[in-house]
């Protein structure tokens, strides 16, 4: 019987680098375009000749940078890489993702007939002066009108927002969050804004230029929006992602239950038979196949899923665990009895309650292993 698998393909262009971004990105050519290009789908027929019949693909992912700003003809090559060299289950979720600038009806189509049933919208916020701000290209009216057009062709649409952005408090937050799903948005992403050093919001916070939320009233914001989520009926399946029934991202659950999955192109993470692989992060070493890989300890595998399993509801199956015996750790039955921690037969879970502290929580047990 063959194994699933995930694949995530790597699209690091961008039109425009956004002032708190510090992902792989970055502007580039039609020209450096394809020959980038070339070299991802020469890594994707060249890394499927060790699948062979092993494997078959339940999920596609095509993120970046920004996926969207390809033409449909490059798009359709990569595509066309990947259903050329695997098997991918007629079913198969297949996400890619888009900025509300670069989605045109032409593309929308193009990605359908491509098998893409799934889009994620990189909205962040709603609000004009805060989209300037962060160095968006794209207004609250253009995303509107660009999800509207999105849902013309799929159903299963979601959007990312912003958390702790300059005066958007959780009031503001839950007017945004409303907003889309008006427009029929069935999965919201709500991501803290992380502050990196080298990035023009750095420098912009440095001058006092830009003015983000303090750390406690982000949290507030938050919770705000996340029960404002729950009361909307979407599920918090996720520390950060909420979604209508049936409407969960298959693709990062399978990362979460610690499913085997491949990537292809730059900086792009593999998880292969109990290990981890990842591309180079920059094009010349990429060009030249250079990979870095590890191997997790027995001990390193129990924190990893111990780890991901609460920051979800997966949850955690303390049978699997090889090295950590939770009941032997401190804070384990307290976190039990304080209604922090739920547990039914072998799987444990965190309660929804305390996702703002699943870090120390998720610390704490990995003491006196």
């Amino acid at each position: 019987m063959r194994k699933e698998i995930s694949i995530y393909v790597h699209i690091p262009f961008c039109e425009h680098k956004c002032a708190y971004c510090a992902f792989n990105s970055f502007c580039a050519t039609q020209q450096e375009k394809e020959n980038y290009l070339k070299l991802l789908c020469g890594e994707i027929a060249e890394k499927s000749k060790q699948f062979s019949n092993k494997y078959v693909v339940k999920t596609i992912y095509i993120g970046g940078g920004t996926p969207s700003v390809l033409s449909c003809e490059q798009i359709s090559e990569v595509v066309r890489a990947i259903y050329d060299n695997f098997d991918v289950y007629d079913n198969a979720e297949f996400t890619i993702e888009a900025n509300p600038h670069s989605i045109s009806e032409e593309k929308l189509k193009c990605w359908k007939s491509l098998r893409v049933n799934r889009v994620s919208v990189g909205v962040q916020t709603l609000s004009d002066k805060n989209l300037s701000k962060i160095g968006r290209l794209h207004t609250s009216k253009m995303a509107i009108e660009k999800i509207k057009l999105v849902r013309k062709y799929f159903a299963n649409v979601s959007c990312d927002l912003l958390v702790g952005l300059e005066g958007e408090d959780g009031k503001t937050l839950c007017k945004h969050a409303k907003q889309l799903l008006e427009l029929g948005i069935k999965h919201i992403s709500c991501y803290f804004l992380e502050i990196y050093q080298n990035t023009p919001i750095f420098d912009m916070i440095q001058n006092k230029k830009y003015l983000p939320l303090g750390d406690e009233e982000q949290v507030a914001a938050f919770n705000k929006l996340a029960n404002y989520l729950k009361d909307a009926g979407l599920e918090r399946y996720e520390i950060s992602n909420f979604a209508y029934p049936q409407f969960e991202s298959k693709h990062n659950s399978n990362y979460w239950a610690r499913g085997e999955y491949v990537g292809f192109g730059l900086s792009a993470h593999s998880f292969l038979n109990g290990k981890r692989f990842w591309n180079a992060d920059n094009i010349d070493d990429y060009k030249n196949g250079v990979t870095t890989s590890e191997e997790l300890s027995l001990t390193e595998e129990d924190e990893e899923k111990i780890m991901l399993g609460l920051r979800c509801n997966l949850g955690v199956d303390v049978k699997s665990l090889k090295k950590i015996d939770l009941n032997k750790n401190p804070y384990f039955q307290d976190y039990l009895k304080q209604g922090i921690l739920t547990q039914e037969g072998g799987l444990v879970k965190l309660n929804p309650m305390f996702y703002q502290m699943s870090n120390t929580i998720i610390s704490n047990l990995f003491e006196d292993k």
